[in-house]
This record gives C-alpha cells, structure tokens and sequence, in this order.
C-alpha cells in the first residue's frame, strides 16, 4: 500500500524540480545563503559560498564556527510580559548562534563585512532586516526545558519526537536534539542557516522559496513542533 505522505512528498518535489526551484532540504549551493555569482552579488568577487561567514585561517578571533562575518554589537529591545502575559520564560539577549545570524540580519552591519573589510550594503528594514527591535518577533534565548514546560502547561515536553527537513534528507530527533540549542530558543530553531534540513513552503497555491525552515507551515506544523496546542 503506497503511504499516502509519501506520495505527496515526491509530488511535491517534482513540482519544485520543474518549477526550477531547490527542492528544499540539501545544500548552501543555490539557496537564499549563496552569494556565489559575482554578477548578482559583486560584492563577493571571490565566487565562494562560505567565504561571507566562514574561513579557514585568520577568522574574527575567539569566535565559534571559523566565523568570518562583522558580528553586531548592537543592543536589543527584547519581547516581554508586555506583549505577552502569558509568557512563562525569560526572555534575554540573543545567544551566540543567533548574534551570528543577527550580524547581518539586524540591519547594522553590512552584508560584505567579511574578511576583515567593511562593506555598506545592508539589508533594509522590512525586508530580510529584523532591526533592532526584536518585540514584534517570536521571543528568543528562552530556555526550554522541564520547568518550562510544567509552568507553561502548553509547551511539549523537551523529549517529544520530531522529524526535520524534507524527501530525501531529514533528521529524526527531538525537540531538544532538532531545535534547542544549549536549551534555548534561538534562531536556528526554527531557520536552518545551511539548508540542510528545510522544507519548501506553498503561498496561495504556488511554491515558493522556502525561508529556510526546518518544517512545513501547513497546518502550523512548525509551531506546533513546540507549542501543545
């Protein structure tokens, strides 16, 4: 008996390969972190894909990841009790992870402040950029754990299977082992930088790039990987 997931995974996949866009869940080359073509991004006249965050030799000191990028030193204006007085966690400032995503996607530090340059494209507010105020953003830097669980009493436990990515490469988990990192909720908990384990998503019935997330939005999937709802 064909399982009926299965199927409309591979139909799934066959419409993005025909649609000429990634199928998702695989590779850096060709998604939304691939500043390869000097054409469209001559800001990057190296060619290489890494190179923007990450280098083997003579990186930004002292930082995890061979990391190459200007990191942010900016401050944050963090999501609180007043938008939420339901919120059980503590929110505090963005961990290590997402300060690396932040670096360019808070809008204060230039795409091509790599390698020791400093650039001056930024992204624009309102597009790829967050800013700096983070209130309108689901929080980040919560710990999630047992206690936060039994307090909330609407978050799944830290050991409930998961499954991230999409046909052809996934990771079965955990809430802990696929979205946590050191027990927080950070960016990459539900974006993966790399595009490894990501599943494209549908916009009023046409497919779309996939924003780098770990599960399907149909049917809240994602939110629902946490939220017991």
């Amino acid at each position: 008996m064909l399982n009926t997931r299965t199927v409309r995974q591979s139909l799934l996949g066959l419409c993005l390969a025909l649609a000429g866009l990634s199928a998702g869940a695989g590779s850096i080359v060709a998604s939304k972190h691939d500043f390869s073509n000097t054409t469209t991004y001559p800001w990057n006249p190296s060619g290489q894909i890494c190179v923007t965050c990450h280098a083997p030799h003579n990186t930004s000191g002292g930082l995890t990841a061979l990391w190459n990028h200007t990191l942010s030193v900016a401050n944050y204006t963090l999501y609180n009790t007043a938008f939420s007085s339901t919120i059980n966690g503590t929110v505090v400032a963005p961990g290590s992870t997402s300060k690396l995503c932040l670096s360019c996607h808070d809008g204060t530090v230039a795409l091509n402040s790599f390698g020791g340059g400093t650039g001056a494209l930024v992204y624009a507010t309102g597009t790829t950029s967050l800013g700096t105020d983070l209130t309108n953003d689901h929080p980040i830097g919560i710990t999630y754990d047992a206690a936060l669980v039994t307090a909330d009493g609407a978050l799944k436990a830290i050991t409930t299977a998961n499954t991230i990515g999409f046909t052809g490469k996934t990771k079965v988990g955990t809430v802990e082992s696929n979205l946590l990192y050191n027990g927080k909720i950070e960016c990459a908990s539900c974006h993966d930088v790399h595009n490894t384990f990501t599943v494209p998503q549908a916009s009023s019935g046409t497919l779309v790039s996939n924003k780098l997330v770990k599960m399907t939005m149909v049917g809240s999937a994602l939110c629902v990987a946490c939220h017991d709802k």
